[in-house]
């Protein structure tokens, strides 16, 4: 696991290439097996393939999208906030798991931040997903989550670039 973390990174850029459904399959158990607060699950996950609805996806806010219409696959994490009081929480878990997943599987990924993001300035970034992917109301879009193969390498961060100032052990030193 250390191992994939040291060398995950995000990936905007992908090869024009489908992913086989043995991994979108491995990508949605994953992402099914996430931990959640007392069990509850509140999470639900829009797969999504079709190159219109990508494209359509990758106008959801204006900064920070527009490369999910490159992407082969995109995992839509939703839930439903009358399920859980943490929902966020429980989808954002859900959300990495996905990135993880997917670096495990030979796949670049990327987190486009939907919730508490705009679209325009008369619809939430969540309000255009929505209706997007005809989502029953209920339903609070948190992320999606662009897939495929990696058309860009990146090496991952290097050890001495971590902040190990932000870590304290027992009590925090201020």
């Amino acid at each position: 696991m250390i191992e994939l973390l040291r060398k995950r990174r995000s990936i905007r850029k992908f090869e024009n290439r489908p992913v086989e459904k043995e991994k979108v399959d491995q990508l949605v158990e994953a992402a099914l097996r996430a931990p959640s607060s007392r069990g509850f699950n509140p999470w639900r996950f829009v797969v999504v393939t079709d190159p219109e609805t990508l494209r359509g996806l990758s106008t959801a806010k204006p900064h920070g999208a527009s490369f999910v219409k490159n992407a082969p696959l995109a995992i839509v994490v939703c839930a439903d906030p009358s399920v859980s009081d943490v929902w966020v929480e429980d989808a954002s878990i859900a959300s990495i798991i996905v990135h993880l997943a997917a670096a495990d599987l030979g796949l670049g990924s990327c987190w486009v931040q939907i919730r508490k993001r705009l679209h325009d300035s008369t619809k939430t970034a969540g309000a255009f997903v929505q209706k997007a992917l005809n989502l029953p109301e209920k339903l609070e879009v948190l992320s999606i989550v662009a897939i495929g193969y990696p058309a860009e390498e990146k090496a991952g961060h290097p050890a001495d670039s971590l902040q190990r100032e932000k870590v304290s052990f027992e009590a925090e030193r201020l």
